[in-house]
């Protein structure tokens, strides 16, 4: 008589709501094993019995075949006593204790699920709700764990006799698929007009009319709400960005296939990975000339912001307008993407011309996430829908749990305990009362989804932050401050599974420094625990503050002024006249430059954020800006790619170094003098910040014997930059880490927070 054997089982990972305890009892089943297998609040646990050669065949397979979305972290074996078992069933959810699970991102509709949507034959025929386990909503509709129906949105709709049997059929794709739904027992659309009265006809197919005529759509997707134009009807897009108040930043587009979407950018395997990848975030791409998009959809990039669908409400729509739609976040001015549909109404009801609702509720407000190829690897640039929140596994364990609260600006918290870094969708710029209700809110959810109660709370140095005040206000918990650019390199080590030391070259907009000064052009040496500032950017005012960040023409008027006076270029030899900049405001120029040459309202900055702004006021590309960073966006955008001289900079050798940023000017401005051309002298800019780093960190290698380097920052999402940085030090034989897990700007910055808290947590533990 064969001998049998049982073994407890328990997997811990991304395991629920992906088609793992089907897997298992399929498994099972097939190798003629007996027991059961169930989930709880710490992942999926199972009793498997039988032969020894079955149950090994169990265990080798568990991991090797597991499910398409699953994450196995650890499976843990235990040998019990044999209880003689006779079948192989799923258990009842056990007791909700401490939830250590993971939860699954929302994804995008599976190949089999769109063969259903295709097929006239099938119940789920052009159904906008159709998932499976393999596919569909997931984090924007969990309310809490384990994950199972009830503690869901779709807790709200009681299945038909259909979904219910294929909910409890062992063998069916759909076997305890959470969100399982047909149109019979599911949500449904409805197209509203903007005062909430229900327009007459199929919802989807006058949705699809309607954009087709060249109107504004509200569409309420996985996430949160959308505004959606004709990406071809210049009248349809020019009128989205009027009513949005959205004068330049670019809007995305949705293509229906990669074919489609080769029609309008160029781009490699790379790139189409991502493109058809289950997070299906946007990704910048190469726009194709003469593709056939609406000058408002970008104007003066030559770059546009691609994604597929990711819903079959997505497939379907795209099906029926026949031609790619502007898709951009539903949102009133800088406020976060709306999601509550009462909300949707109020705000959006000036800018749609129609509302395309369902009526499954979303519990957590999510953006789409944004993504670069960056020398063949995926470079995140927003890590929201799709991505989180799945967490990414750092080198060292945590000693306590730790909250870290970002920073002001593409803020993003992140929860961690054990090797987990939990970091948030994108919660967005920390400036009004709605964004700081989603940064709460966002907490609390997350405390309760990974119950994590955070004993350290990491925080920016800067006092007037929001995300820096809340952490101040919570009681009876320990606080630990970490620098800006610190978090920065420390985000970048952490990416890369490193702990340092390493010259970290942080270059950004802003950050508050240690002594008070607004840093931003920094060479740091660096590990996880603590840094040194090894050099900077030469500092000047920046006259009016928050001004000259809104007002690039300022930080040339204090660039111009506060020439560096190197020992080859004296300041008096600095000819101005002719710059249109100057004669452009001339009438505010004066009172600027004695603004800043008094320090009245005048801060002191090493920012490198701030030299791009000079340069691009200087090179006639932008006076003022409308979003964030667009100066040095489109400064990088006039750049010839041909061109691959760089001005020379000086470097002033003291402790720390100062490396005179000005000198790039210098060049700048004599070049405009000699009638070189714009898109030359940008590049040439560039590449001047670029030796310029190399030269900076060559002399922190010497006097500090390092030979890795940390790129971070929001400056490097400049792609020509951080190639022409990453060529360089190459050449020079650095090492060089860059982002890629998270990005560099500062929606990376809790991440590394977290791990600066936890660096300095582990040597007070374990030093002597």
């Amino acid at each position: 008589m064969t001998q049998l054997i049982r073994m407890a089982i328990r997997a811990e990972g991304i395991v629920q709501g992906v088609g793992f305890r089907p897997f298992v009892y399929t498994l099972a089943t097939g190798l003629g094993l007996t027991g059961h297998v169930g989930n709880d609040a710490d992942g999926v646990f199972a009793e498997i019995e039988g032969p020894a050669a079955a149950v090994s065949k169990f265990l080798l397979a568990l991991e090797r075949d597991a499910p398409p979305l699953a994450r196995i972290e650890r499976v843990t074996a235990t040998a019990v006593t044999p209880r003689g078992s006779r079948s192989f069933t799923i258990a009842a959810s056990g007791p909700v204790g401490r939830p250590s699970t993971l939860v699954s991102a929302d994804t995008a509709t599976c190949a089999d699920c769109l063969r259903e949507l295709a097929d006239p034959a099938d119940r789920r025929f052009g159904y906008p709700f159709i998932n499976c386990t393999n596919c569909g909503p997931r984090f924007t509709i969990i309310r809490d764990v384990p994950y199972d129906r009830p503690l869901t949105t779709m807790a709200d709709f009681e299945m038909c006799g259909p979904c219910a049997a294929e909910y409890h059929d062992h063998a069916d794709r759909r076997f305890h698929a959470q969100p399982t739904c047909c149109p019979a027992c599911g949500p449904r659309l409805t197209l509203l007009d903007p005062a909430g009265t229900a327009l007459p006809g199929p919802p989807l197919a006058r949705t699809a009319e309607l954009l087709r005529e060249g109107r504004v759509l509200a569409i309420k997707g996985l996430g949160g709400y959308h505004l959606a134009a004709d990406a071809a009807c210049e009248q349809a897009v020019a009128a989205l960005r009027a009513r949005k108040h959205r004068e330049d930043k670019p809007f995305a587009v949705m293509a229906a296939d990669l074919a489609a979407a080769r029609r309008l950018c160029e781009f490699d395997d790379a790139a189409a990975g991502l493109l058809t990848s289950q997070g299906r975030p946007i990704v910048l791409l190469t726009r194709r000339p003469g593709a056939d998009v609406a000058a408002s959809t970008a104007p003066g990039n030559r770059s546009l912001g691609i994604m597929l669908p990711y819903t079959p409400l997505h497939h379907l729509l795209l099906q029926a307008v026949g031609r790619p739609i502007v898709l951009t976040s539903g949102n009133v001015s800088d406020e976060p993407i709306l999601f509550r549909d009462g909300d949707a109404l109020a705000g959006l009801g000036g800018i749609a011309d129609a509302f395309c609702v369902h009526d499954r509720a979303i519990h957590v407000r999510t953006d789409d996430s944004v993504i670069r190829v960056s020398g063949g690897r995926p470079m995140l640039i927003r890590r929201s829908r799709g991505y989180v929140p799945e967490p990414l596994s750092v080198a060292s364990t945590f000693p306590r749990p730790v909250l870290a609260c970002g920073a002001e600006l593409k803020n993003t918290f992140c929860l961690a305990r054990d090797r987990h870094a939990f970091i948030s969708h994108h919660i967005g710029d920390l400036e009004n009362a709605e964004t700081l209700r989603s940064f709460t809110e966002g907490i609390e959810h997350f405390r309760r989804l990974f119950d994590i109660d955070p004993q350290v709370v990491a925080h920016d140095l800067h006092p007037e932050y929001l995300s820096t005040k809340y952490a101040l206000e919570l009681a009876d918990i320990d606080l630990a401050g970490v620098q800006h650019h610190h978090a920065h390199i420390a985000s970048c080590l952490a990416d890369n599974g490193a702990d340092g030391p390493v010259i970290g070259v942080a270059f950004d907009g802003t950050g508050y420094g240690t002594d008070g000064t607004i840093w931003g052009g920094e060479f740091l040496v660096a590990d996880l625990t603590g840094f040194e500032r090894a050099g900077h950017l030469a500092p000047v005012p920046m006259p009016g503050g928050a001004a000259a960040i809104r007002q690039p023409w300022r930080m040339a008027a204090a660039y111009l002024d506060a020439d560096p006076q190197s020992p080859t270029r004296p300041a008096a030899s600095l000819e101005t006249d002719h710059l249109d900049v100057m004669r452009r405001n001339q009438a505010r120029w004066s009172a600027v430059v004695a603004m800043a040459r008094k320090g009245i309202n005048a801060p002191l900055t090493s920012s490198a954020g701030r030299l791009f702004d000079a340069a691009a006021a200087i090179l006639d590309v932008r006076d003022a800006i409308n979003y964030e960073g667009q100066a040095a966006v489109e400064l990088e955008q006039l750049a010839d790619p041909g061109e691959t001289g760089a001005y020379p900079v000086g470097i002033e050798t003291g402790l720390p170094f100062r490396a005179r940023g000005g000198d790039l000017l210098h060049g700048v401005v004599d070049d405009l003098a000699a009638g070189i051309a714009p898109e030359v002298i940008a590049a040439r800019f560039h590449h001047g910040v670029a030796a310029l780093i190399e030269a900076g960190c060559v002399l922190a290698r010497e006097r500090h014997g390092l030979s890795t380097v940390a790129l971070s920052g929001g400056v490097f999402q400049n792609q020509l930059l951080l190639r022409g940085a990453v060529t360089r030090l190459e050449a020079r034989g650095f090492r060089v880490l860059v982002h890629s897990r998270v990005p560099c700007n500062d929606g990376g910055i809790s991440l590394g927070q977290a791990v600066v808290a936890g660096a300095r947590d582990r040597l007070l533990l374990y030093q002597p």
